[in-house]
Formats: structure tokens, sequence, C-alpha cells
């Protein structure tokens, strides 16, 4: 099958309590780990691209590899799309470029700027069959490009008019979680009796406010990874420099899927398990230099981890068949 828009995918997860994968994807490492692992789960999967790895890959590698993944998991709806657009030009050319699915974040503006700078990449979108994302809320902490010394929650209040003056078709909150590794400081956490650091509970009060005002309206969350500990381990023990990063803990997300969170991103979850992984290869084999035999258990780690999400943290897995 071709690419697909996230409108069927959102439907039936919202139906069924589970949530989509959004996982960013930046060389063809990543894009096999992930889709390998849908294809073994036959699981619906979103591969997003930023900003910024349009920037360091290239718009057209990244389409073809995506394309090519198409061609080797033709059973599973896979969805390419743009992870925080900055604004309609962007925006335009990921649709022209063959995007089947895009984000514009104009969140840190105004609301009626943000409204307006969103329904206009909307009526361009819906043109071409592509859906649209947008925010309200800003999440603090670092990915690529977008970067945020303090986040903001989203005010249930703003939603309705935002969506009716949108026409989006889908709305990414904030209710505390955070781009990159370092979600949360000690200082806000807790320690369970095993001595891990606890970080304080997502706003679900939030969520079901905003899911009562847009009844069955896909809600995304973005900064959702959970900062697997094992991988900061590995880091830190083969020459890394990774102290109290701390991620979103995974039963809480899935309890964001079982209600209207419809697609969760995860980014840093595979970036650690890739670097992870490489730092651990040259620390063992410092006479190796052939780039596939490092990247080769590297694209292995990136599957496993993500084999676990799709089963046990966004509920996907097997759900294939139905997003068609």
């Amino acid at each position: 099958m071709s690419l697909v828009n996230s409108k069927k995918m959102f439907e039936q997860a919202y139906k069924n309590g589970y949530a989509i994968g959004a996982f960013n994807v930046n060389n063809m490492e990543i894009v096999q780990g992930i889709t390998e692992a849908c294809k073994e789960e036959n699981a619906p999967v979103i591969l997003q691209v930023s900003k910024g790895a349009r920037a360091y890959a290239n718009h057209t590698y990244l389409v073809k590899l995506v394309e090519a993944a198409v061609i080797e998991c033709p059973d599973i709806p896979i969805v390419l799309h743009l992870d925080h657009g900055p604004d309609f030009d962007t925006c335009k050319s990921c649709i022209d470029g063959g995007f089947t699915s895009v984000m514009i974040d104009y969140s840190s503006h105004p609301l009626d700027e943000n409204i307006e700078e969103t329904a206009k990449v909307v009526e361009y979108a819906h043109k071409y069959g592509v859906t649209v994302e947008g925010e309200l809320g800003t999440l603090a902490g670092i990915e690529d490009e977008v970067s945020h010394a303090v986040g903001s929650y989203t005010r249930p209040e703003d939603v309705e008019k935002f969506v009716k003056g949108t026409g989006v078709d889908s709305l990414a909150i904030a209710i505390g979680t955070s781009h990159g590794a370092y979600k949360f400081k000690p200082e806000q956490c807790t320690v369970n009796e095993k001595g891990i650091l606890v970080p304080p509970a997502l706003r679900f009060d939030i969520l079901k406010e905003v899911s009562k005002r847009l009844p069955n309206f896909p809600i995304v969350l973005h900064g959702s990874s959970s900062v697997p500990q094992e991988y900061v381990k590995m880091v830190n023990e083969n020459g890394g420099k990774m102290p109290n990063a701390i991620g979103v803990p995974e039963e809480q997300l899935r309890e964001a899927a079982k209600l209207s969170v419809c697609k969760i991103n995860i980014d840093s979850d595979l970036r650690l398990a890739m670097t992870g992984t490489i730092r651990k290869f040259f620390n063992e084999h410092p006479d190796k230099f052939d780039p596939r035999e490092y990247l080769k258990p590297a694209r292995a780690n990136i599957k496993e981890i993500v084999r676990h999400k799709l089963r046990d943290v966004l509920g996907c897995a097997g759900k294939a068949d139905e997003c068609k």
C-alpha cells in the first residue's frame, strides 16, 4: 500500500483505546528499525521528520527512505509526518514533496495568530488529502530547533475556539511532558522503594477537560520518551555524561492512550538506544571502524525498543489491518 494520512488511524485509535507511535527518523537505520518492528508486530506507524532532520539528511533522501519502507512493509499503514513545522512555507514544501501529514507549531504565538497561521496550513493541506496537527500550550526542553526553557500548560478554555477556527485534524496539548532526555529535575521527583526517581504525574485533569470539550477528537502528546535507564546507564558506563536523565513513566502514557490521546511522539528513546549501543561497541571493540558493524546492533536495539512501545505502551500492536 502507499503512504496514508492519519485520519483512519486516529479514528480507530480513539474508538479502541490505543495510540499510534510517532517516531522521529533521521537516517536509514532508524527507519529500518522502526518499520521492521511494526511489520513484526503488525502495527500502524507514523514516521515523522523534523525541520532539523530535513536539514541533516535532505528532504529527498528522507522521503525515499520512507518510500522504501512502504515497499518493504506493504501491509503496514505508514504516515509520513512533518514534526514541528515552524511556518506555512515549511508545511507547504512538505505537502508538495510527498508528506501525508504535517504539524504547524505556532503555539508560542498569541492564540489569534496561532489560529490564523494554522488555518492557512489546513486550507492548503486539505486540498491534497493531507492531515494537519496543531498545538496549544508549549513544552519545555530541547528537540532539534525547538527549544523552550519553560513550558506552559494548555488552557482547556481555548481548545474549542482553536479547533473550530482552524479545522485541524488533531491537537497537540501540554500536560507535563517535555522534549529531550532531561524532562524532570531530581528535586521535582520522589524516590520509590527501589531508589528510583519518580517524576510528577502528568496533568490528566487537563487532558480530561480537553476531551470533554472536544469529544471524539484526537489528542497528541509530544515529548513522551520514557528515557530507559538501561540505555542511560549504557551511555554513562561507556564514556558518556548523562546524569539525571529522567523521562515520562510508561504507565502514564498507557493511561493517556486509553483516553483521547491517539498519537504519542517518541524520539529520545531511540537516540539513547542507538548512542548507548554504539558507545558500548567502540568501548569493547576499539579496533573496529566499519560502520556496518556498529550500526547493525544499534538498529537491532532500536527495533526492540519500538516493539516494546507498540506492545506495552501504545497498545497498537496487531492493529494495522483496522487502520487501513
